[in-house]
């Protein structure tokens, strides 16, 4: 009898014991629950987004705007060539990107056997601009001129204007991994290396420092870093230089196009392309919010007060007449 009231007695004991501590992980993941704040939302965190360098000056407006009214979150944009932007994304050294090239199938594939869906977001309609010297006279050239330089039956400035007293034409653009210069190779149907005239240097700021002291130069640049005309940068920018405006391939080559906001809309402008904001996110974290931020009204009107074409949202074109 004494064993039995003992055994009851030790039952009765560890009864208690373990509600106790039943009591006491319920209170504290009630109280973790209560107070705990998640570590990433749509507006709050830090993230690094792999940015093309020709779309700097636009994306650091995006990005202070952002976080200024969202100061939980940090973002840091890392600003690299596109090559770079496009193999950090697939190696999952960022999550977020920004390009004007969508990838591979074969990147796509890649990423799916590793259960990431790649999202493409269209962003904006930028254009890439060609620059020349401000002594240099010849700010017209035709589509067609424009295809012979990369395919090397242009190589003088003479051979275009017969007046001009400029030499042999060195095109210089921003980087050996740039996208600017990929899109023309696509483009102009070049599967090899550039012609012997063409030169790289760092980024779109050092073209426009390189074709401000050399007169025979042509410069590719992304229109971005020169159309903000409120933005002190791309005014100093744009005083160093002049803009060439193009003609439209295979039609009349009377009428020339600059790579303005309304030659872009309704690409007038023969060199225009899509901006995109790429994700690889799993869930819906800052990556996420801050495309959806930036595809929404507020970040579509960055993208048409810097002087690009919004891509989610209507703009009205107004034609000024002449007196």
């Amino acid at each position: 009898m004494t064993v039995r009231k003992n055994l009851i007695r030790l039952s009765l004991i560890s009864i208690r014991r373990i509600l106790v501590l039943a009591g006491l992980m319920v209170s504290v993941i009630c109280c973790t629950g209560k107070n705990k704040i998640p570590d990433e939302t749509p507006t709050r965190g830090k993230i690094k987004i792999g940015v093309d360098e020709s779309y700097k000056p636009i994306m650091d407006a995006e990005i202070q705007t952002f976080t200024k009214e969202y100061p939980n979150a940090e973002i840091t944009p890392l600003y690299k060539p596109e090559y770079d932007v496009i193999s950090d994304f697939i190696n999952d050294s960022v999550r977020i990107i920004v390009t004007n090239n969508q990838l591979t199938e074969d990147q796509v594939e890649y990423l799916r056997k590793q259960l990431i869906v790649v999202r493409n977001v269209t962003f904006a309609y930028d254009a890439l601009a060609f620059i020349i010297n401000k002594e240099n006279n010849d700010t017209l050239l035709s589509y067609n001129t424009i295809q012979d330089i990369f395919h090397s039956k242009i190589t003088s400035w003479k051979e275009i204007n017969p007046e001009s007293k400029l030499g042999n034409i060195s095109v210089v653009f921003d980087h050996s991994g740039s996208g600017n210069v990929r899109y023309f190779k696509q483009k102009f149907d070049i599967t090899g290396d550039l012609p012997d005239n063409f030169y790289a240097v760092n980024s779109n700021p050092e073209v426009i420092e390189h074709i401000s002291r050399n007169i025979n130069h042509l410069g590719i640049i992304s229109v971005n870093w020169i159309s903000d005309k409120n933005d002190s940068l791309s005014l100093s920018f744009i005083n160093k230089i002049k803009v060439v405006a193009v003609s439209r391939p295979y039609l009349d080559e009377s009428t020339y196009y600059r790579p303005l906001q309304g030659s872009i809309y309704d690409k007038s402008y023969p060199f225009t392309r899509e901006v995109y904001l790429v994700s690889r996110e799993t869930f819906t974290g800052l990556g996420s919010g801050f495309i959806a931020w930036a595809a929404g009204e507020k970040g579509q009107k960055i993208v048409l007060k810097s002087g690009l074409v919004p891509a989610t949202m209507p703009i009205r074109l107004i034609q000024i007449a002449n007196q």
